[in-house]
């Protein structure tokens, strides 16, 4: 099927094409498996990383004291900002397949290297190029997913795979109960291998990736609409070689697109203060007290079982794995009702269940009635929910702006989410102080119960139902013409 027409007279450079629409009406197929096995484990890396890294097995073998080892989550922080920042806006100009290939690369280089390390120095070196990696993962990734995927699936998808970050979290926590273990890997090569199975798991990626193409929604809008054209034959091709039959489209459903190649900065600033301004405040709202409520809670997790109730360090990761289970079960059996319950009432139900069960452990834990094992199960309901409400939020600021600036979108929301979220260990930190009073840090749970509660009333009040639309649909492209044209007229 050809869905593009020649260019036009008026427009030498117009495109009119039905390759969005003939994407979003395919079934699911072994290709989309492919591109969610490919793409999506990439969370699964970063969560892995971070609890790799939160058990501070590299400290004493590389003479790192609590300062310093502070010093490298903060040096990873930053790496995965610059890194968001620089390759979000490459992938807007230069394609989804090209920077997560390369973004995925970094973060290879980055880790293996980390487990290479012969000095402090070199290690925060290394963590800074691996947090790089995997912020640009953030944008390249989203932006494939959502392009490649049909509609009807998008949200359940996007919240499975960014969830999938605590699978990664788990395997990490398992992996250090072994690996840090003196009594069964040597003390100087345990936290080593540690960082040597991301890169194992990478390497496997990237062969998947070789096979996942460029997003034809991406080639269209950048005058490469003959070979997006190929693409999706290839892809249609391969779903009715499994036995299913595809619809026709109508020509009704067809965009004209007057392609370019990349968007200035004061394009990119206009689409969100002056076209967007009320969905620039809906996805800085939802990234913002997500990312504060993680961070303060996960950051500080192991410090309050420790200082509150007594738990030693060996055990912590105990904890942690049902904690983790928790947060990745929450997007894969809640992410279907983003789809057809809706996104805005969903997110508003996400954020107010873990706000309200985050204020009843609260209370319970100001009036000591919990045991580490009693505070945790609340924490694994409360983050059940909040965990889905989080995902969505990464879905929402890369569905509801055009494509061209997509890339850009992912990575300025989250390097703003992050620098906000890095403050909330501090506040939580001090608030815990010497563990001598629990009101403190009653009043820190209740206030990150509150902040994400107004993050579920803003969606509620100026989400966009975006459930089972096309992205063209949400926010039409900046080179479309068709619909500037009928405007005019």
């Amino acid at each position: 099927m050809t869905s593009s027409a020649p260019p036009s007279a008026a427009n030498p450079r117009a495109t009119t094409s039905l390759i969005p629409a003939r994407m979003d009406r395919l079934p699911w197929a072994r290709f989309h498996t492919m591109v969610i096995v490919g793409l999506g484990a990439a969370w699964i890396l970063d969560g892995l990383e971070v609890q790799i890294v939160a058990a501070n097995g590299y400290a004493q073998d590389l003479g790192m004291d609590t300062a310093e080892i502070t010093l490298s989550a903060t040096v990873y922080l930053i790496g995965q900002v610059l890194g968001s920042l620089f390759f979000g806006r490459l992938t807007d100009r230069i394609g989804r397949k090209k920077l997560f290939v390369v973004t995925l690369a970094v973060y290879l280089i980055g880790s293996a290297l980390a487990g290479l390390s012969f000095s402090m120095w070199f290690f925060l070196l290394c963590r800074f190029v691996a947090g790089a990696g995997i912020g640009g993962e953030y944008s390249a990734i989203n932006s494939a997913i959502d392009e490649l995927i049909p509609a009807r699936y998008r949200g359940r998808v996007d919240l499975a795979v960014n969830g999938t970050y605590w699978a990664g979290v788990t395997l990490g926590a398992v992996a250090t109960i072994f690996l840090l273990d003196p009594d069964l890997v040597n003390d100087h090569w345990g936290w080593r291998i540690g960082f040597f199975i991301g890169p194992v798991l990478g390497l496997a990626l990237i062969l998947i990736r070789r096979h996942i193409p460029e997003s034809p929604r991406w080639m269209l809008t950048h005058g490469h609409g003959e070979d997006a054209e190929k693409i999706i034959d290839g892809i249609e091709e391969n779903v009715r070689s499994t036995g299913h039959t595809l619809r026709e489209v109508p020509s009704s459903r067809a965009i004209t697109v007057a392609p370019e190649e990349k968007q200035p900065l004061r394009t990119v600033a206009h689409v969100f203060f002056k076209v967007y301004p009320q969905r620039t405040a809906l996805g800085v709202t939802l990234m913002v007290t997500q990312s504060f409520l993680y961070n303060a809670i996960f950051f500080t997790y192991a410090i309050v079982l420790e200082d509150f109730y007594g738990v030693a360090k060996s055990s912590v990761g105990l904890y942690m794995i049902p904690f983790a289970i928790g947060n990745l079960l929450g997007p894969l059996l809640l992410g279907r009702f983003f789809d057809t319950i809706g996104r805005r009432r969903m997110i508003f139900g996400t954020y107010a269940v873990a706000a309200v069960v985050l204020t009843v452990s609260a209370f319970l834990f100001q009036a000591d009635l919990l045991s580490p094992l009693t505070h945790t199960i609340f924490w694994c309901v409360a983050f059940f929910f909040a965990s889905a409400g989080a995902s969505s939020a990464y879905l929402t600021v890369s569905e509801i702006f055009p494509l061209e600036v997509r890339g850009q979108a992912i990575s300025y929301f989250f390097s703003i989410a992050q620098i906000c979220g890095a403050v909330a260990p501090l506040i939580y930190g001090l608030l815990i102080g010497n563990a001598s009073s629990r009101v403190p840090l009653t009043i820190g749970y209740l206030a990150g119960s509150a902040i994400m509660l107004l993050g579920g009333i803003v969606a509620l009040v100026i989400g966009i139902d975006a459930e089972g639309k096309g992205l063209e649909d949400v926010a039409d492209p900046l080179s479309r013409t068709d619909q500037k044209q009928e405007a005019a007229s």
